[in-house]
């Protein structure tokens, strides 16, 4: 299992179309990919529990995933919400 902090820099957060290919993302790999802000941890590839964390830019959260992909999982999606836009 791997953990990582991000601060999200994307203007709009984690908010619609961002999310959207936030979701689509994590659905590319075959580990379990979960996204934490506070102590709220949702799977990051269901939309509706990223849109209920109402991530904003500058929020950190924390990446999570677990399965043979992990490390290729949460550095796509790290370069994803990093990614000033």
């Amino acid at each position: 299992m791997i953990e990582k902090q991000v601060e999200v820099k994307l203007k709009s957060g984690l908010q619609a179309r961002q999310a959207a290919l936030f979701v689509q993302e994590a659905n590319r790999y075959k580990a379990d990919v979960y996204l934490q802000k506070d102590t709220k941890k949702v799977n990051a590839k269901s939309i509706m529990g990223i849109m209920s964390l109402a991530v904003a830019k500058g929020t950190v959260v924390t990446l999570w995933a677990d399965g043979h992909d992990e490390e290729k999982a949460i550095n796509a999606l790290q370069l994803l919400i990093e990614k000033a836009d």
